[in-house]
Formats: C-alpha cells, sequence, structure tokens
C-alpha cells in the first residue's frame, strides 16, 4: 500500500513556493491589526515602552514599543532644554502608564531601528497616550521620514 502522507522534502518545497508567492507579490503580513495585550515592563523615553506582549495565549515576547505618532525630545541630547523636556515627557508617560499596567497594542509594524516594533498604544480605560502627549505640547507628531532637529535655546 502507498503511503499517502507528503514527505519531508516535499513540504519543505512548498513551504519555500508559498513564501516565495507572498514575497514576491507584496502579501507577506507587514502589519498586524491587533489588538495585541501587553503588560508594560518600563518606560524607556517619552515614545518608547518596554513590554511583555501577549500574541497567543501562554506566549509572551518582550519587545520594545515605539508609539506611534509621535517623536519625543532625546534624553541623550547635548542640549540641557532638550533633555528637561525630555525627562518631563518620559514622567508623564510613566504617568499615564501608572494606571494602566495592561494595555493594547493595534497598527502594530516593524520599526527600521533597534529592533522595536511601532504600535498605538491603549491604556485599559481606552486612551491614547501618544495623544496625551501630543495635546501637552511634550512631543511632536512623526508620521516617518526625517525628523526635524532639535534647536538648543
Amino acid at each position: 500500500m502507498r503511503n499517502r502522507h507528503p514527505s519531508l522534502a516535499t513540504c519543505i518545497l512548498l513551504a519555500v513556493l508559498i513564501t516565495m508567492h507572498f514575497v514576491r507579490h507584496g502579501e507577506a503580513a507587514e502589519k498586524i491589526a491587533g489588538p495585541v495585550a501587553a503588560e508594560l515592563i518600563r518606560v524607556i523615553d517619552g515614545d518608547t515602552v518596554l513590554v511583555s506582549a501577549m500574541p497567543w495565549p501562554d506566549h509572551q515576547v518582550k519587545t520594545y514599543v515605539r508609539l506611534r505618532g509621535i517623536d519625543a525630545p532625546e534624553l541623550k541630547s547635548r542640549c540641557p532644554a532638550v533633555r528637561s523636556a525630555a525627562l518631563e515627557a518620559q514622567s508623564i508617560l510613566t504617568e499615564l502608564l501608572k494606571a494602566s499596567p495592561v494595555v493594547a497594542l493595534t497598527d502594530i509594524s516593524g520599526d527600521k531601528y533597534y529592533g522595536r516594533v511601532v504600535a498605538a498604544l491603549t491604556l485599559a480605560d481606552g486612551s491614547d497616550p501618544a495623544a496625551a502627549l501630543l495635546s501637552a505640547g511634550l512631543v511632536n507628531p512623526y508620521r516617518g521620514g526625517r525628523k526635524k532637529t532639535a534647536t538648543c535655546s
């Protein structure tokens, strides 16, 4: 009687062909809609947090998340005024997240730098900390591309 199960080589070839098809046609998953539940580990700066994401039941992935749509001043700036603004943005983000240690990540994509992901972050009460930071004037809007160079005052 003939074996009706495909060989390992056949399965590998099929997987390679399917992958090549999706990559060639630009259909590879570049974004994940979410929501993905995540537990806050710590705030890194005014636009980046470290989380333990739970994309599947009983699976956790620690990753840095850059908040989509904003750019915070840099903590390592040479300019004291920029560093001060960066500390304020970091402090406010920390306060916002204190009340919501579990958040939802949506509109998730890879980031070209530092091994982070970029995602919209929603707190348990439904609020958006990136929007709050923008409204407070602590961060700049960011849609990709070249960032504005901070001037020291």
